[in-house]
C-alpha cells in the first residue's frame, strides 16, 4: 500500500469510520485443521473470496495468515455474516483500498489451536471474531474496554487495514476458512447459541446495542429505529428486550409485517416524508442505521427536544447532508456511534443466548456472495446474509 493510500484510510477510519455449525475436538480435528489450516513454513494457509478491485466483485483467493503467536487463537471459521459496510469498503466508498481483500467481521467458527499463553480458550471452544483484532492495549480508552476508540490510533479492523504481521500486508477478513487472532480480540460462543446465529452480533448487533445501552432507556421509553435492515432489525429487538416501545421506519413496504412480528409496537412505512410528521417530538431516543444520505433533519425531529438522536450507518465517503436549522429549531442532540468495546461486544453475545435474541437470516453458499451483495444494496436482504464457509 503507498503511503498515500494508507494515509488516506488511517484518517478516513479515524475521523468518520463506522463501523462500521459443528464441534471441532482434538479427536476429530486432524481432518479439518489439515484441510484449512496447513501451515506452509511459518504462516498458516487459508482459502476465501476476495475484492481485487473497487468493482467489489468477490473471487476465490488462496492467502497466508500469521504463524500462530503466544497469545493468539486459531478459529476454523464455519459462518461469516455479510454487513452492508463490507460492501462500501471493497467498492471503494470510504476511501483507497488494497487489493487482494478480504471482507468480513462477523465471524464464528471453532477454535482449533490456541498459542501458549492463552487461557481463556482450548481447542473445540466456540469463538468470534468481529470488526477488530488489535489495539495497542495500553491508552486510557483500551484499558476502559473501547478499543475501538485507541487513543494512540492502534485500533487495527478486521479487513483492510494495514498490518506489519500479515504476510498480505494488511488484515484479511472472515470470507475465509481461518483466522489468526489475539486472544483478547476473541469473543467466547455459549454452546446454546448456533454459530451462524452469533456471527451477526458480532457487528451488527454490537453496533447497535453499544449506544442503545449508553443511551440509559428506562422501561416503557418510546424508541425510533430507522431503517430496518441487518442492523435495524436487531436493534428492534434488543430494544424490545430492554422493556421499551419500538417505532420502527422503513421506506420498504414488505418489511412491514416483519418489523412487527421482532416486537415493534408500530411500522411505519415512509414513502414519503409526510408520513414522519405524525410523530414529530415524540420519541425518547432515535436510532438510524441508514447507510445512505439522506434527511437526517427530518427524522430527528422525531425526537423530543434535548433527547438524542444516534447514526450508526456510515454512508458513501461517511458524509451525511445536516441542516443546522433543523437542529436549531428542535433541539436534538445528533451523535454518531462506531461499535463496542470487547467486553460490550461479549456483553451483548451473552445477552443475546440467555434472552434467547437471533437474529433473521439466510444461510447461502460462497458462490452466492456477489448475488447477495446485490440483494443488500436493493433492500432484498431478509434480514441478514450468512457465508456458510465450509463451502468456500
Amino acid at each position: 500500500m503507498s503511503e498515500e493510500k494508507k494515509l488516506s484510510r488511517e484518517t478516513f477510519i479515524n475521523g468518520a469510520a463506522t463501523v462500521l455449525g459443528s464441534v471441532v475436538i482434538l479427536g476429530k480435528a486432524g481432518k479439518a485443521f489439515a484441510q484449512s489450516s496447513k501451515k506452509a513454513g511459518k504462516y498458516v494457509l487459508s482459502k476465501g473470496y476476495a475484492a481485487k478491485n473497487k468493482s467489489g466483485k468477490l473471487s476465490k483467493w488462496s492467502f497466508e495468515r500469521r504463524e500462530l503467536g503466544d497469545d493468539d487463537v486459531l478459529i476454523d471459521i464455519k459462518f461469516s455474516g455479510i454487513c452492508h459496510s463490507d460492501i462500501h469498503q471493497m467498492r471503494g466508498h470510504w476511501g483507497p483500498q488494497q487489493y487482494p481483500q478480504v471482507p468480513g467481521h462477523e465471524i464464528a467458527g471453532v477454535v482449533i489451536s490456541v498459542g501458549k499463553n492463552v487461557t481463556k480458550f482450548k481447542t473445540g471452544d466456540h469463538a468470534g471474531v468481529g470488526c477488530m483484532v488489535d489495539s495497542c492495549g495500553t491508552c486510557e480508552s483500551c484499558k476502559a474496554g473501547e478499543e475501538q476508540h485507541c487513543d494512540n490510533n492502534a485500533t487495527l479492523f478486521t479487513y483492510g487495514y494495514p498490518d506489519k504481521t500479515s504476510p498480505s500486508g494488511i488484515t484479511q477478513g472472515g470470507y475465509s476458512s481461518n483466522i489468526v487472532v489475539k486472544e483478547h480480540f476473541v469473543i467466547r460462543i455459549p454452546k446454546s447459541m448456533r454459530l451462524q446465529d452469533a456471527a451477526p452480533l458480532l457487528c451488527a448487533g454490537i453496533t447497535t446495542y453499544s449506544p442503545l445501552v449508553k443511551s440509559n432507556l428506562k422501561k416503557g421509553d418510546k424508541v425510533g429505529i430507522a431503517g430496518i435492515g441487518g442492523l435495524g432489525h436487531i436493534a428492534i429487538k434488543l430494544a424490545v428486550a430492554k422493556g421499551v416501545e419500538v417505532y420502527a421506519f422503513t421506506t420498504t413496504k414488505s418489511k412491514v409485517e416483519d418489523i412487527l412480528s421482532f416486537g415493534a409496537k408500530e411500522a411505519i412505512y415512509v414513502d414519503s416524508l409526510e408520513k414522519l410528521k405524525a410523530y414529530n417530538k415524540t420519541l425518547d431516543y432515535m436510532i438510524s442505521t441508514i447507510p445512505y444520505n439522506y434527511n437526517l433533519g427530518a427524522y430527528a425531529s422525531l425526537v423530543k427536544p434535548y433527547g438524542s438522536f444516534t447514526q450508526v450507518g456510515v454512508p458513501v465517503g461517511g458524509e451525511l447532508t445536516l441542516n443546522n436549522f433543523a437542529f436549531i429549531f428542535n433541539r436534538v442532540n445528533y451523535n454518531g456511534s462506531l461499535i463496542g468495546g470487547i467486553p460490550q461486544t461479549q456483553e451483548i453475545v451473552d445477552f443475546c443466548a440467555k434472552n434467547k435474541i437471533y437474529p433473521q437470516i439466510e444461510l447461502i453458499t460462497a458462490n452466492e456472495i456477489n448475488q447477495a451483495w446485490e440483494k443488500v444494496v436493493n433492500k432484498e436482504a431478509r434480514y441478514r446474509f450468512v457465508i456458510d464457509t465450509s463451502t468456500i
